[in-house]
């Protein structure tokens, strides 16, 4: 059976390496994939992917590595991200009733049935009393998620250029003496 630890470790390799291959400075990686780690805690799911490129394009960051870094929102981490950010928009909000036993699939059910019919009540009535707290709820991730991933991959894709740069010099420095 295989190892949780082994698995993300190897899962976390894979995503740096299709890192290092992309073009770019440290930072436009590093902001690119910030934004789409950000946008992995916002309740518009299936808008994931565009909104991690217009604000990865904004921030002058790769929208290649907006959509890798998306990949933290995934069925894995979905329920975690959702419960947290639902409970912290009911805080933030002053709701003094949590609303417990919410039913997530039903609710992005009910929201894509009602954006496809323009039924803008039904969005109203069973959509917005989940939505709405997780819209505002979302927002200490988002800051929070965009600050950490940005500063951890920009550490990375700095020590990456570093040692890039280095291994080219060294092979100038080869070339020229003839070893």
């Amino acid at each position: 059976m295989l190892n949780i630890k082994t698995y993300w470790d190897r899962y976390s390799k894979k995503i740096l390496v299709r890192l290092k291959r992309l073009q770019g400075t440290p930072y436009s990686i590093a902001s690119g994939f910030a934004c789409g780690v950000a946008i992995s805690f916002t309740p518009l799911i299936g808008f994931h992917m565009v909104l991690a490129a217009l604000t990865a394009w904004i921030a002058r960051g790769n929208i290649i590595a907006s959509a890798i870094g998306t990949i933290i929102g995934n069925p894995w981490t979905f329920p975690f991200i959702w419960v947290a950010v639902l409970y912290t928009g009911h805080i933030l909000i002053g709701h003094s009733e949590l609303t417990t036993n919410v039913d997530f699939m039903a609710t992005f059910k009910a929201a894509g049935d009602a954006l496809y019919s323009l039924n803008w009540h039904k969005f109203g009535q069973d959509v917005w009393p989940v939505f709405f707290p997780m819209l505002i709820g979302c927002i200490p991730f988002y800051v929070a998620s965009w600050i950490i991933s940005y500063k951890l991959m920009k550490k990375t894709m700095d020590k990456l250029a570093a040692r890039k740069q280095q291994k080219s010099g060294k092979e100038n420095h080869d070339s020229r003496t003839g070893m």
